[in-house]
């Protein structure tokens, strides 16, 4: 749906491509993430239980930074995942300020039997893009991403 705005050219085209893009991503990540309900686990229970899974023992700004949550929201998915014996917690031997969090036996086992859904999952939902608009939208969405780090760290 285009945007009604009654800017100029170059308003009208980023507001219509911010509007297809944010509707794109809300409808990609609902359908991927579906199959979440069928393993009792939210999206950010997933990043965390994924993150952990692929890199190992992380502290919790490492965590926040990595699955794109706040600290603060993810203290109480962490204590949730804690709740059900999916991860653990230990502070740091070199820094008793950092709290590191690590997957349990369980949470490992979980983990590793979402993930075949999960990437079956995404694999539907990009299937009406061919290779080429694939990498197309690789790159740009890449492009965009990385614009707007430098921006937001400068």
């Amino acid at each position: 749906m285009p945007t009604n705005y009654a800017g100029n050219d170059q308003q009208r085209a980023a507001l219509g491509a911010y509007i297809k893009l944010w509707r794109a991503a809300h409808l990609v990540e609902m359908e991927a993430n579906r199959h979440l309900a069928d393993f009792d686990l939210t999206i950010s229970q997933f990043g965390v239980l994924e993150a952990l899974y692929h890199l190992g023992p992380m502290n919790q700004r490492q965590l926040a930074s990595k699955i794109l949550r706040s600290s603060g929201n993810l203290t109480m998915v962490i204590d949730n995942l804690e709740k059900a014996d999916l991860v653990r917690r230990e502070r740091s031997e070199q820094d008793r300020r950092v709290t590191n969090v690590s997957l349990t036996v369980v949470g490992h086992e979980l983990i590793a039997r979402a993930l075949p859904p999960h990437v079956e999952g995404i694999v539907s939902v990009f299937s009406s893009l061919s290779e080429d608009e694939l990498a197309q939208l690789s790159s740009l969405t890449r492009k965009l991403g990385l614009a707007l780090s430098v921006t937001e760290a400068d």
